[in-house]
């Protein structure tokens, strides 16, 4: 699959581990470099800013969406390439999800992990074919796989499912797997 766009969801605030946002910065870089165009929620600020300066430091595109009522909130990119405004929230993860090939998740917090869990949940349903990805900088997302793993062993969630969520800690092994990835359509019922 060409991989010509990405999806990042990841947090607005810095958090407390340097390593997430000089690795943000540095996979900004590595998108650009292989000439991905960035789409994420269109902030400056946190991951969401380093992943899109990082972009930008390679002259790469980087597509914002936000909705008018964060712009000012989240000090919306003014050097980001397009950024769109729009009404909510679902319009927003409908539009980035529209304007992407595959999905990445960086460290982050509720948002990032209802952002991630939504475009999963809809690969599940197949209401789309694109893939969902986690890179788990330094063991950020360690316990949230043992929960899915948990998950699976208590019957709500199907091993395919899970192995269909590409996680690496390695960004070139990531988008090896996302250019490699096919969709396998899994009934989610039986």
């Amino acid at each position: 699959m060409k991989i010509s766009s990405v999806c990042v969801y990841c947090g607005s605030s810095d958090g407390t581990n340097p390593l997430w946002k000089s690795t943000a910065f540095s996979f900004g870089k590595f998108l650009a470099s292989n000439k991905i165009k960035l789409v994420y929620g269109g902030g400056s600020v946190g991951l969401m800013g380093a992943v899109a300066d990082g972009v930008l430091s390679k002259g790469g595109a980087v597509i914002g969406v936000i909705p008018e009522a964060l712009k000012n909130h989240e000090l919306d990119h003014k050097r980001a390439t397009e950024m769109h405004v729009v009404e909510n929230m679902h319009q927003r993860k409908q539009m980035m999800a529209d304007l992407s090939d595959a999905f990445v998740s960086l460290p982050g917090g509720i948002g990032t992990l209802e952002e991630l869990f939504e475009t999963f949940t809809w690969k599940q349903l197949s209401f789309h074919q694109k893939p969902c990805s986690i890179l788990n900088i330094d063991g950020y997302y360690d316990d949230l796989i043992r929960f899915l793993e948990h998950s699976v062993r208590s019957g709500y969630l199907k091993k395919e499912h899970l192995d269909d969520l590409i996680v690496e800690t390695d960004e070139k092994l990531l988008l090896q797997k996302l250019q490699n990835a096919s969709h396998k359509p899994i009934n989610k019922w039986q």
